[in-house]
């Protein structure tokens, strides 16, 4: 199966997650709960393909908005990827992105829009997360994770970015034994130029 995240292409599996097909590709779709359905920053815009996933469940349903799922609004920690097919899909993140680039004026009405539509849905919300229970270090274990795919997503972004490839050595997934001597070596380099100047 494909999916296109954010306009680039990646193979899925029956029965995976929309937000585990994004972080094992180094796709962006922003959560911060690690992926429990808890912090509602996963948002993603179904494109193409919505009959391909799982049916939008009660949970979703008590977090997102009636106007939402009209718009094809899906929480990608709480989608699966159930039928063959290619699925098109963009972030809320990347989406704002977007705005930000074409038109910024654009974003004082999304952030309104959005704010509005978890402020309707602000009851149904606190029902559901009220009757859950969660494992602790499981949800610690999820955050701490993501958190990792997130710091490697800006490491990632920021590379091609580097002026000079002897400033940018710090490649390859970041591995919180070595990240300090990684960091160093990257600022070598200028640390001596400073010394020569």
């Amino acid at each position: 199966m494909t999916i296109i995240i954010n306009g680039k292409s990646y193979e899925a599996e029956s029965g995976e997650r929309l937000i585990d097909v994004a972080r094992i590709n180094h796709a962006h779709i922003g959560y911060f709960c690690g992926g429990n359905g808890i912090c509602q920053t996963c948002y993603v815009t179904v494109k193409k393909g919505s009959e391909l996933l799982s049916p939008i469940s009660d949970s979703e349903k008590a977090l997102l908005s009636d106007t939402l799922i009209k718009e094809g609004t899906r929480m990608a920690c709480l989608t699966t990827v159930e039928k063959p097919g290619t699925i098109e899909i963009v972030s809320t993140v990347e989406q704002v992105k977007e705005m930000f680039e074409k038109n910024p004026l654009q974003l004082p009405g999304y952030a309104g829009k959005m704010g509005w539509e978890a402020l309707v849905k602000f009851p149904d919300t606190m029902q559901l997360q009220s009757t859950r229970s969660f494992d602790l270090w499981q949800l610690l274990s999820d955050i701490i994770g993501g958190i990792g795919s997130a710091l490697q997503l800006v490491v990632d972004a920021l590379q091609p970015a580097c002026p000079a490839k002897a400033e940018c050595k710090i490649i390859g997934h970041i591995d919180s034994a070595n990240t300090h001597s990684q960091l160093s070596e990257a600022t070598e380099p200028r640390a001596k130029q400073g010394a020569q100047a």
